[in-house]
């Protein structure tokens, strides 16, 4: 497991896989998602598979997180891992609402931040985020992330384009704002 202040990370197992269903079923949780879809078991347990291979070949970083308490209330990795150049695009879902609003998001992404800068030795941590999800850019900026910049209509949702920010966060920042 890697400890955060209110949050743990640790493996995502086949185990968790039905609280995906669940999480997914619900258009709120997939709003600002790739996703726009439900999935089923079976779709997620090829999913599960998938991820297990590509973590095999050091191509993305899964987690399940967890409060303190031990409750699994999302997942956040780390994915199209460029070793070269030393960076990765970071995803994050809260997918127990219950859990919104209180930190855990902010507390998951400040501990992947660790694990990317401290053990993986990447240099740069970006994502893309829907321009009006307030609540997620104020979690991104609360981790260190900065706007980039910008793509025009880029996510076609609820029957509208919609514009997204590119956000990031070098190495060299996330240690001077810990």
């Amino acid at each position: 497991m890697i400890y955060g202040k209110k949050v743990r990370l640790r493996p995502i197992e086949r185990d968790d896989l039905p609280r995906f269903v669940a999480w997914f079923s619900d258009p709120d949780v997939r709003r600002h998602l790739t996703i726009y879809k439900p999935f089923s078991l079976a779709q997620e347990e090829r999913w599960f598979e998938k991820m297990l291979e590509s973590l095999e070949r050091q191509e993305q970083v899964s987690m399940a997180i967890e409060t303190t308490e031990g409750v699994h209330i999302g997942n956040v990795g780390m994915h199209a891992i460029n070793w070269k150049d030393r960076h990765a695009e970071l995803g994050i879902v809260i997918g127990d609402k219950d859990y919104w609003g209180q930190g855990y998001g902010a507390d998951a992404i400040r501990t992947m931040l660790g694990l990317a800068f401290g053990e993986m030795n990447l240099h740069r941590v970006f994502l893309r985020v829907d321009v009006d999800n307030v609540r997620g850019v104020r979690c991104y900026e609360k981790a260190g992330f900065q706007l980039e910049g910008t793509l025009r209509q880029v996510v076609f949702r609820e029957g509208n384009y919609h514009d997204q920010h590119v956000m990031s966060v070098l190495e060299a920042e996330f240690a001077i704002d810990e």
